[in-house]
């Protein structure tokens, strides 16, 4: 089940990323079902199927329909299409694809889903720990730095910063539980490079330490959820 799957996935892979052009999307969306490159882009997927499934003919059935359904897809998502639903439609987009793939697979190799594993205690402590690191934290985090107002250059993308600090923290709780501490200095490192240049040209010493407060309380958070996670995982699962 899961080597069709793979194979399936490739195919669309190849047929819709590595051998589509800008310049064939483009004219798909201008020329939508007059687009020549439409059928190309079909007849490309048709083929990638083929080969990566080595010709077999007991999947006539994969040659024969998602082809179709994918060009089925593919116009009405450049009917569909302007600026303003475009990401929305490409996520739908490669949803439905996968859906196709998905009841490809199962009507070959039938599987069942077990989701069972979801209600375990590693699961569940997991889930906690990752609400923890993104949504408690950030709150956590706003209510400490508020007793501190800064004023800094405000040209930056609107919630940035919270972003930034919800994926470090994550980088840091996924470098704990795979053992790589060391990984963390890097990305300390790393993170005290981009912030050089903006503290240099500051030249503010206020700005400065709220930013380094926030850089090591947000460090200092993700890796007491990352210890506090792995060790109720090696002493409480057993």
């Amino acid at each position: 089940m899961i080597l069709l799957l793979i194979k399936l996935l490739i195919a669309h892979s190849v047929g819709d990323f590595v051998l589509q052009p800008k310049k064939w999307v483009e004219d798909k969306k201008q020329k939508k079902h007059k687009s020549v490159f439409l059928y190309i882009h079909i007849l490309i997927h048709t083929l990638t199927l083929a080969a990566i499934l080595k010709f077999d003919w007991n999947y006539w059935l994969v040659y024969a329909i998602i082809p179709v359904s994918h060009y089925m897809i593919d116009l009405i998502k450049v009917n569909l299409e302007n600026r303003n639903n475009s990401k929305a439609l490409f996520v739908l987009d490669q949803l439905a694809h996968l859906v196709i793939i998905s009841l490809f697979v199962f009507i070959y190799e039938p599987y069942r889903f077990d989701l069972t594993f979801l209600y375990s205690f590693k699961s569940l402590l997991l889930a906690l720990a990752l609400i923890s690191i993104t949504s408690i934290a950030s709150v956590v985090m706003k209510l400490i730095m508020s007793h501190w107002e800064v004023e800094g250059n405000n040209e930056s993308l609107e919630n940035a910063g919270n972003y930034i600090g919800i994926l470090e923290r994550l980088f840091v709780f996924g470098f704990i539980v795979l053992n790589q501490w060391q990984a963390i200095g890097l990305l300390i490192a790393a993170k005290s490079v981009f912030r050089f240049g903006d503290l240099s040209k500051a030249r503010d010493r206020k700005l400065t330490e709220y930013i380094l407060i926030g850089t090591l309380l947000s460090f200092g958070m993700a890796i007491l959820i990352g210890t506090l996670y792995t060790y109720a995982v090696e002493t409480l699962a057993k």
